[in-house]
């Protein structure tokens, strides 16, 4: 693709590939993520000043151990829309097994219990039996 100069870009930096390709909400996450080591491109750990071209592998470890993998297809320096945004990329992430998938919701539920105030938002009769199914605690 062509930057706002008129020229083809080849390579750019990750830490701004992934904030315009709205992998992440500011270009400041997307660094702090890098420095972190949650983003591997081809296999390899990445910092934020690594150039990325189309054809990259980018794997991005998530909260609960969840990694969403993704190819490069195109480049853009500046912001675009989000639907245009999600075209410069390819979303190769396999999806869940049923464990992780069952996994997931416990956590996701486990952390709906504990939230603050949680003696006011106790958890429902449909919340309880959702909990006791996953635990494998039914009746």
């Amino acid at each position: 693709m062509t930057d706002a100069a008129g020229s083809t870009l080849e390579r750019l930096r990750l830490d701004v590939w992934l904030d315009v390709a709205c992998l992440f909400k500011t270009r400041s996450e997307s660094q702090k993520a890098c420095k972190g080591g949650k983003i591997d491109v081809n296999g390899q750990r990445a910092k934020p000043h690594r150039e990325v071209t189309p054809g990259d592998r980018i794997a991005i470890t998530r909260s609960f151990g969840g990694r969403q993998v993704v190819v490069v297809k195109d480049l853009v320096e500046q912001h675009v829309p989000k639907a245009v945004a999600k075209a410069l990329y390819e979303d190769v992430t396999p999806p869940p097994s049923q464990a992780e998938a069952e996994l997931r919701e416990l956590v996701r539920l486990a952390n709906h219990a504990h939230r603050p105030g949680w003696a006011t938002t106790a958890p429902g009769k449909r919340e309880r039996r959702a909990l006791r199914r996953l635990k494998g605690r039914d009746s």
